[in-house]
């Protein structure tokens, strides 16, 4: 088993190996839980650093939430929705890879730099999106990249209905 800051670098790197290690590593949900907190403060300082700390707080908290939820809905959508034969799997085991896939979140501190900031997000943006179908594939244990990446989509297309359905209610 690795050390903690390997795992967070391995998932970063997109090391499927690390993404198995943690799926099977029923203690390290505390561990991927510290990765998303990570991700999230990185991301409050490189994006939304005149927030204050309250902000930042928010955010963090934000990022923990939309985590468990996105991670329970990817279980349902891949164990109910689009299973394998060979689908085997808990909201836990999502919740350890998912929240490692956030590990390249961190990088997007650097996100303050004037004029490449905004070229930075987005890079990284898509280098999470990349993480998390690993992680998916990981742990539905898919045999396709392409089933990964239909829940992935059709994750992201139920939750943001869902904001947006929110939104217009909180906004009524």
């Amino acid at each position: 088993m690795r050390p903690f800051s390997q795992r967070v670098v391995g998932a970063a790197l997109l090391d499927v190996s690390l993404y198995e290690e943690v799926e099977a590593d029923t203690t390290a949900t505390s561990q991927a839980m510290t990765v998303v907190i990570l991700s999230s403060v990185a991301t409050g300082l490189g994006v939304n650093y005149s927030q204050g700390l309250s902000g930042l707080a928010l955010g963090s908290v934000a990022a923990l939430v939309g985590w468990l939820v996105w991670a329970g809905l990817t279980y349902f959508i891949g164990t109910r929705l689009f299973p394998t034969p060979s689908t085997d799997s808990s909201w836990g085991e999502l919740l350890r890879t998912t929240g490692f896939a956030t590990a390249p979140g961190i990088l997007r501190i650097l996100a303050a730099i004037p004029v490449l900031g905004l070229l930075i997000y987005f890079a990284v943006s898509i280098w999470m999106l990349v993480a998390f179908v690993i992680a998916v594939r990981q742990a539905l244990d898919y045999s396709s990249t392409w089933r990964a990446v239909a829940v992935c989509f059709t994750g992201w297309l139920v939750s943001s209905i869902a904001v947006t359905l929110l939104l217009v209610y909180i906004g009524t």
